[in-house]
């Protein structure tokens, strides 16, 4: 199937619908977190009381950068197209769900996502685990292969592969990752003028 036959779309948020602004070093230095490691890894490690309290921070200074959300070039356009074609939407991100609605009613589309169809780090182990895409898939009724898993890093690749998805990579010069991406596009403009 065609890309732009796809009907079941479901979009990573931070960095692929909006401008990358996540700092992720300085969030780790601040939380005390090896450098080189995943930060919701590290904190679901971490005793109870010490993860509450680092999560806690988490959220605080997640909710500033959602409610001062900028559109990725392209992002409004594409989804408000997709949208407006009748085509399912989706939001899988690795960021918490209340912070995700913040985030799409800064840059002006949550009219597009039914509530039940965004899946943050709470609803769903985070990616590249691919338990959130299989959730929607389940929601949605459809299989796996339908959906459509847009994103601006390896672990929306990853999960997209693991669940039987297609990938498409958006928001980089160039593909760091072909081995694990079915279609590029250096931004969501592109990607909205290929389909």
């Amino acid at each position: 199937m065609s890309l732009s036959a796809a009907r079941h779309w479901v979009f990573d948020m931070d960095g692929t619908l909006t401008r990358a602004v996540h700092d992720f070093d300085a969030i780790k230095r601040a939380l005390d977190i090896p450098l080189e490691d995943d930060i919701l890894g590290h904190l679901a490690a971490l005793p109870s009381e010490l993860a509450a309290a680092k999560h806690a921070w988490l959220m605080e200074h997640e909710r500033e950068l959602a409610v001062n959300s900028v559109a990725a070039p392209g992002a409004v356009e594409l989804v408000r197209s997709l949208h407006a074609r009748g085509c399912r939407l989706g939001i899988l991100t690795r960021n918490a769900y209340e912070l995700a609605w913040v985030t799409l009613e800064a840059i002006g589309i949550a009219e597009c996502f039914e509530r039940a169809d965004v899946i943050g780090r709470d609803e769903a182990a985070p990616k590249p685990d691919p338990a959130g895409l299989l959730l929607l898939a389940k929601a949605w009724q459809i299989s796996p292969e339908n959906l459509v898993m847009v994103g601006d890093y390896r672990f929306d690749l990853e999960c997209a592969r693991a669940a039987g998805a297609r990938s498409v990579l958006v928001n980089l010069p160039e593909n760091p990752w072909p081995e694990l991406t079915d279609y590029f596009a250096v931004d969501c403009s592109a990607l909205h003028q290929s389909l």
